[in-house]
């Protein structure tokens, strides 16, 4: 509850704050009107000179996404830059016309082209014990796999085709690593796009024990 009412409150500095500030000139009255337009409730921070704008925008399975938000001094001639957790960054499609709320907007039709690539890095991570990274980071494309032998196999995922057979190459000893590659190039077409379980039938289920 405390938390809830910290959140609240900060949200409401920030539109105070960016209202008082609205007054002041046309830039500030412009940034004021775009973030109402995208919703103050999706607004995480904002910087002293409104040049900085972090927003928390859902996608369609429910992730939260933190998208940072740049605005040069001659906005909106020139298109704010963007950062966020994911794999890459688009880029805005801008015109002079364009809006916070027109970025936004890009931003989550990014981020739902991308949800066969984190369905698969999640059957990954619920299936095999996941070494590295230790936590999961939206941006992160591979998954290092411990699997035995003091092996392990480092998975590189295609973010534009993820259920396509990943790049892989395996850490350990010279003489278990052959077997690995061998086990690998023999097994390999079993690969059939099921989210990362398919591991399993290529390497041959004990190689995991």
């Amino acid at each position: 509850m405390d938390s809830e009412m910290e959140v609240g409150s900060k949200k409401f500095t920030y539109k105070n704050r960016c209202r008082e500030l609205a007054m002041s000139s046309s830039f500030c009255r412009r940034i004021y009107t775009e973030v109402e337009e995208v919703g103050w409730e999706h607004l995480v921070k904002l910087g002293d000179d409104l040049t900085f704008i972090r927003f928390r925008i859902m996608d369609n399975k429910r992730r939260a996404h933190i998208l940072e938000i740049t605005l040069d001094k001659t906005y909106p001639r020139s298109p704010p830059s963007l950062s966020a957790d994911v794999p890459y960054n688009s880029h805005p499609e801008w015109s002079s016309n364009s809006r916070l709320r027109d970025v936004v907007q890009q931003f989550k039709r990014h981020v739902d082209k991308l949800q066969d690539f984190w369905l698969t890095l999640d059957g990954i991570d619920r299936s095999f014990c996941v070494i590295d990274p230790m936590h999961s980071h939206l941006a992160v494309s591979y998954r290092q796999i411990k699997i035995g032998n003091d092996c392990c196999i480092v998975l590189s995922i295609n973010v534009d085709d993820p259920r396509s057979l990943p790049e892989c190459r395996f850490l350990g000893s010279d003489t278990e690593v052959n077997i690995l590659r061998d086990i690998w190039k023999q097994n390999c077409k079993k690969w059939v796009h099921a989210y990362g379980s398919d591991l399993l039938d290529i390497m041959d289920e004990p190689v995991f024990s």
